[in-house]
């Protein structure tokens, strides 16, 4: 039994370390999303956020952000990789809790 709470323990320290990495990741990457604008048929690139509960627009230029862009591609990938590590988390703590004997 000593065994099986030992690679529990591993792994929820494994899952937590992993959960800090990506969150300091996230926190380095811009947030939200690349939006095009055609006025008077050009274009404009935008980045579309929330700041609380409005929407707020700021202006990047005519040129395609592709960094940007990129960037936002990434996070999007961190973001579902941490959902990942959180619900491994959940089951840890589920396993954790249970009580044999």
């Amino acid at each position: 039994m000593n065994v099986l709470k030992g690679i529990l323990s591993e792994s929820k320290e494994y899952y937590l370390d992993a959960k800090q990495k990506i969150e300091k990741k996230l926190s380095s990457l811009p947030q939200g999303s690349v939006k095009e604008r055609q006025i008077a048929g050009k274009k404009y690139y935008y980045l579309q956020s929330r700041a609380g509960k409005k929407i707020v627009h700021k202006y990047l230029g005519k040129d395609k952000p592709e960094r940007l862009i990129k960037q936002l591609g990434v996070r999007k990938a961190l973001k579902a990789e941490l959902k990942k590590v959180n619900e491994a988390l959940r089951m840890l703590n589920r396993t954790e809790g249970r009580k044999r004997g």
